[in-house]
């Protein structure tokens, strides 16, 4: 007699298109229905035609960022749709006896882009876009492809079984089974959520490989001591903050850092999270798409991607978003679904039978072009080690037992736990801005209530961060691009920001740049308040003749305390070129001058109606930052002969 199929078996057989998702640990969800590709985010059908809520599982590819105006190769892979009418959970012991266990075979595997190549990419890249001012990181991928001549469905529930049963510490193990495409993948990552109002996003960053044998405290240390890694950290969260403080009211506050502690890998990683009111489909919009896979300044990075990736991304560094409608009725305005979105790394993508396994490595000042092949090669390795496709390094399944109240407790031996580890962790706290640390006063109420400000945008969203810091200075802010801010807008408001960007200062050929250079010469001319920051600041330190040069070394991600008219402020620098005095000057004019006694590169200005500063005072990694950006708008504030 045949035994009856189980459950599991059961509904994946009655399914033409589904997603495995195991998000707990201990159960595994599987979601059926009918899949619709859509154009935009707005179109993913959160309610039927009678207005009926709706569950939906969204494969958002990253060609999405036109959404946002950035730059990609659009290969038209679409914005995919699971309209989930089916949506059951099974325990995780079940699924790993319901699901297959036959090897899958590859065959002609390699990467795409060799090693050598790979190498002079990223040579390339540090050298024309980090040292020519246009970002401090980017995320440049490559391909791991193989054939597989087997059963695609058969594959990915293999697949999806060896995650189950060996990886750990994933956000989201998934296997997504939708026409002519799947996706099977552990990832490490949630990028954002919208719970009830609460928004989380999840940046992780610096990866450490394992060594043979396992990670042990003496190895970890090694790798949590490391500049690069600690830096390219601390950059991915300064621009998740960005997106943070331009979808929630309270700007967002940072926890962290911690572990990510996953079979072969192990990551450190902050949360961040705040209130808001907005559709999650606008969350996402607003956050497309993640750092640690892209780079910044956001737009920038995307393109630098489309000058140095060979091919389009397809779904890497895209999103799985989960949209569920609200157990409780939301209230008029608020949101009706919650969001659950991890990024779409630590994935093997399967298309007429061809296997392809996408990994980038941040690239920043320090990076070895060597080091980088190698976390690519390490990357790849610990996804197909993962799904069986390689041998593993350490082949033993997690188990998860009952627990046997007499027999002495086994708890997992766990990296974050060991003291030392913990310290270091915390140690990194120390160098980052309390304002991002600590619960935020309310906005509004601070020395400058009932002022205004404006706040041009040039191509960095380091100014919803600033526009933040303001409103909780007391000033009333508005942001606009740099494209579309008016020449009346300039002359009327009662203070001008013109914020930070990607960029030569020098290069006038840029509409951007010569732009900026008409918008701070016709508000510097009006005398009235005017505040410069980074590339603005560079761009009216020109205006009052000084020099401007390219830095010897780019200092994108760097902590400096610096003199700033007498008072010494620890502050984050994202430049690669500077304004440049004689040593010893302190002013020109009327503009006293606050530089460096060695080098004479301006850390700040102050004249009639203008204060200006070289750093980022909104960067975490500003601890002075608040105070002063507070001397400095008090200073522009400040009537002239006042």
């Amino acid at each position: 007699m045949t035994p009856s199929p189980s459950p599991l078996t059961a509904a994946l057989a009655e399914a033409e298109s589904f997603a495995l998702i195991a998000r707990d640990g201990l159960t595994v969800e599987l979601l059926t229905g009918d899949v619709v590709d859509v154009e935009r985010l707005a179109d993913i059908p959160l309610a039927d035609p009678s207005g009926a809520l709706r569950e939906v599982l969204a494969l958002v590819p990253f060609r999405q960022v036109v959404e946002r105006g950035f730059e990609c190769h659009d290969d038209g892979a679409p914005l995919r749709c699971l309209v989930v009418e089916g949506h059951e959970a099974f325990s995780r012991d079940d699924a790993l006896d319901a699901l297959p266990t036959d090897a899958v075979p590859l065959q002609d595997a390699g990467f795409d882009i060799s090693d050598e190549d790979y190498a002079d990419i990223v040579r390339t890249v540090i050298a024309d876009e980090i040292g020519r001012g246009e970002g401090a990181n980017f995320v440049i991928r490559r391909d791991f492809t193989a054939a597989v001549d087997a059963d695609a469905r058969t594959t990915a529930l293999t697949w999806f079984r060896a995650l189950l049963e060996y990886e750990r510490g994933a956000y989201w193990t998934f296997a997504i089974v939708t026409p002519r495409h799947i996706a099977v993948g552990a990832s490490p990552e949630a990028h954002v959520s919208a719970r009830a109002g609460v928004v989380t996003m999840n940046p992780i960053s610096g990866t450490f490989r394992h060594p043979e044998g396992g990670a042990t405290p003496e190895t970890l240390s090694e790798f949590l001591e490391s500049t690069k890694e600690t830096e390219e950290l601390f950059m991915v969260v300064d621009e998740e903050l960005k997106m943070m403080s331009a979808v929630c009211s309270d700007g967002g506050r940072i926890t962290g850092p911690h572990l990510k502690e996953m079979s072969r890998l192990t990551h450190t990683e902050y949360v961040l999270r705040g209130r808001s009111r907005l559709d999650p489909r606008d969350i996402l919009r607003e956050t497309m798409f993640a750092p640690t896979v892209t780079g910044s300044p956001m737009q920038n990075a995307c393109t630098v991607i489309t000058r140095h990736e060979r091919t389009p991304r397809g779904y890497y560094s895209g999103v799985a978003a989960l949209f569920t409608p609200r157990a409780q009725a939301a209230t008029p305005g608020e949101p009706t679904h919650d969001l659950d979105a991890p990024i779409l790394i630590r994935t093997a993508y399967l298309v007429d039978g061809r296997l392809r396994v996408p990994v980038g490595a941040t690239l920043v000042r320090h990076s070895d072009p060597y080091g980088e092949v190698g976390e690519t090669h390490g990357k790849a390795a610990g996804v197909l080690g993962a799904i069986g496709a390689i041998a593993r390094d350490t082949p033993v399944p997690i188990v998860i037992d009952e627990i046997d109240e007499d027999a002495p407790a086994a708890e997992p031996v766990r990296l974050a736990d060991d003291p030392e580890i913990a310290a270091l962790l915390e140690s990194r706290n120390a160098r980052l801005a309390a304002f991002w640390l600590n619960p935020q006063d309310a906005a509004g109420e601070g020395p400058f209530a009932g002022r205004s400000a404006l706040v041009v945008d040039v191509e960095d969203r380091f100014t919803t961060m600033l526009a933040h810091q303001l409103r909780h200075l007391g000033l009333e802010v508005g942001i606009v691009p740099w494209s579309e801010v008016t020449d009346a807008q300039v002359d009327e408001a009662e203070l001008v920001v013109c914020g930070p960007g990607p960029g030569d200062p020098r290069d006038t050929s840029s509409r951007r740049i010569r732009r900026m250079h008409d918008v701070v010469a016709r508000r510097r001319s009006s005398g009235r308040p005017l505040l410069t920051v980074c590339l603005s600041h560079q761009i009216l330190a020109d205006s009052l003749g000084m020099d401007l040069a390219p830095l010897a070394r780019p200092h994108q991600g760097l902590q400096k305390t610096v003199d700033v008219f007498g008072e010494p402020a620890s502050i984050g620098f994202y430049n690669t070129f500077t304004a440049r005095v004689a040593p010893g000057t302190t002013t020109i004019g009327e503009t006293e001058v606050s530089a460096d006694a060695r080098t004479g590169d301006v850390y700040a200005l102050r004249g009639p109606g203008l204060a200006s500063v070289q750093g980022h005072l909104e960067s975490i990694l500003s601890r002075d930052g608040m105070t002063t950006l507070e001397r400095l708008v008090s200073h522009a504030l400040t009537p002239v002969g006042a």
